[in-house]
């Protein structure tokens, strides 16, 4: 496995690798001796010592018990588990159904207090109708080949709906005007939805900014969905993988450009026309 593309896991990878290596050094064996112990080529220690591949759970167990630190085993699998959730593929994440993913995200909203979200594609799933969250979970599904469980997922995705009227969380939305216009599941669901974005606009929770196709891109361009936890861990989706950032450094990054994006956004009366606008243009 080559390095990872999120700077946050190969951190920890490498954090995980310099541990490895400690353990040897401290067991006062050669890297060519741990190799014989573990059954494994040099080549392979050397990959797992530089952070260049990742080791899974029975290799970590494997080398803790051949430094003779079988003790040490437990948190090193721990924090190698920790590490391979900062950069998760869907086709992993995904491997048995939609729906686990969703319950995953579901409890994570229910442990923030304030989420900050920035989509360019689709609407966020706490604001997604049951109509619309079938119809883009189904085609998810088909694109990723992944076994078909569309209908319970996509009532765990709109049970998120629940977290913006019940307690005190808070919900800071910024969508470009295109997430309007994309016609995710045809022209009678996407009018279902935008319907549904009228009604949440209005909630106390609820602080929603459309960025218009004509405002000025001076500082900050159309950028991957964002979503902030808290501002202490961010998770950004791309097609192939959701990359957990969670170094403060990176989280501040992202803290950036959401308010510089969030400056070009137009709220209240005047993002509410726009997706007055959006709904006619389906009539």
């Amino acid at each position: 496995m080559a390095e990872s593309p999120s700077p946050s896991a190969q951190a920890a990878r490498e954090r995980l690798a310099a541990q490895l290596r400690d353990l040897r050094l401290d067991a006062g064996i050669s890297a060519h001796e741990l190799s014989a112990r573990c059954g494994w080529s040099p080549a392979k220690t050397s990959r797992l010592e530089h952070a260049k591949a990742a080791p899974s759970d029975a290799d970590v167990r494997t080398w803790c018990e051949a430094c003779g630190f079988p003790e040490q085993a437990p948190d090193m699998v721990a924090a190698n588990r920790q590490a391979d959730r900062l950069y998760a593929e869907w086709r992993r994440l995904n491997r048995s159904g939609l729906l686990r993913h969703q319950e995953d995200v579901l409890l994570m909203i229910e442990h923030t207090r304030v989420q900050r979200v920035y989509v360019s594609n689709v609407v966020p799933g706490f604001l997604q109708t049951m109509e619309y969250a079938r119809a883009l979970l189904r085609a998810i599904t088909q694109f990723q080949g992944t076994p078909d469980d569309v209908e319970a997922a996509a009532r765990s995705r709109t049970q998120r709906e629940r977290a913006l009227r019940g307690g005190e969380r808070r919900f800071v939305v910024l969508m470009e005007e295109s997430v309007l216009r994309y016609r995710i599941g045809g022209r009678d669901v996407m009018a279902g939805q935008l319907a549904h974005l009228l009604e949440v606009i209005g909630l106390p929770s609820v602080a929603l900014g459309v960025i218009p196709f004509t405002a000025d891109r001076v500082t900050m361009w159309p950028l991957e969905a964002m979503y902030i936890f808290d501002d202490e861990r961010v998770v950004v989706e791309s097609l192939t993988a959701e990359v957990n950032v969670t170094a403060p450094s990176q989280v501040r990054v992202y803290q950036r450009a959401f308010r510089e994006l969030g400056s070009m956004a137009v709220y209240g009366p005047t993002a509410k026309a726009l997706i007055e606008r959006a709904l006619d243009a389906l009539a």
